[in-house]
């Protein structure tokens, strides 16, 4: 095949992928995004109905995914000791979960081996941009965890957590018409 043909047939496709992206969702997306789908991939990866994983994101391992939740670009779902995420959870861009660790592998020189623990996120959770998520920890239902947190502990659940270590700072309260609402507690009452 001709390759100066063939780029402008590449380049006739991201223009064409690239419009139709812009006049459906007004996005500018990179090439592959907008080659590859988000729900096919979350499909081929058995996830449940109606949730979608971006193509620039890491899957590695026993990854179980709920209906409808949505995982950005960038993010590492580490499943090699089990991981499960429920319905209806936002798994921001560049979130990193984890289920396992090598630091004491590799501080003992090879001797200790790595650990391996199940990470569960509940349902109808929301992970912030740029968060970890350690080995061994629960998310549980309908918890927010704030940007740029590292979960290193169980979070209850309808909790408020975020920071380094994250730590609760307030609770989610739904009411019996579905109305959401934040309550933080003053700073004197955070543990």
């Amino acid at each position: 095949m001709d390759q100066d043909k063939l780029q402008k047939d590449i380049l006739a496709l991201y223009s064409s992928l690239r419009e139709k992206m812009r006049r459906e969702w007004d996005r500018d997306l990179p090439f592959d995004e907008l080659l590859f789908n988000r729900w096919e991939r979350a499909r081929d990866q058995h996830f449940s109905e109606g949730a979608n994983i971006y193509h620039m994101s890491y899957i590695y391992g026993d990854v179980k995914v709920g209906k409808d939740t949505w995982v950005g670009p960038f993010t590492i779902l580490d499943g090699t000791g089990g991981l499960t995420i429920g319905e209806h959870c936002c798994i921001s861009t560049g979130v990193h979960i984890y289920t396992h660790d090598t630091a004491k592998r590799f501080v003992s020189g090879g001797k200790a081996p790595n650990e391996y623990k199940p990470v569960t996120i509940g349902d109808c959770c929301f992970i912030g941009p740029q968060s970890v998520v350690r080995c061994g920890v629960s998310v549980c239902d309908h918890t927010v965890v704030g940007a740029f947190s590292f979960v290193t502990n169980d979070l209850p659940p309808f909790s408020i957590a975020a920071g380094i270590p994250a730590k609760i700072l307030g609770k989610v309260i739904i009411d019996k018409d579905m109305n959401v609402s934040f309550e933080y507690f003053p700073k004197s009452k955070v543990p």
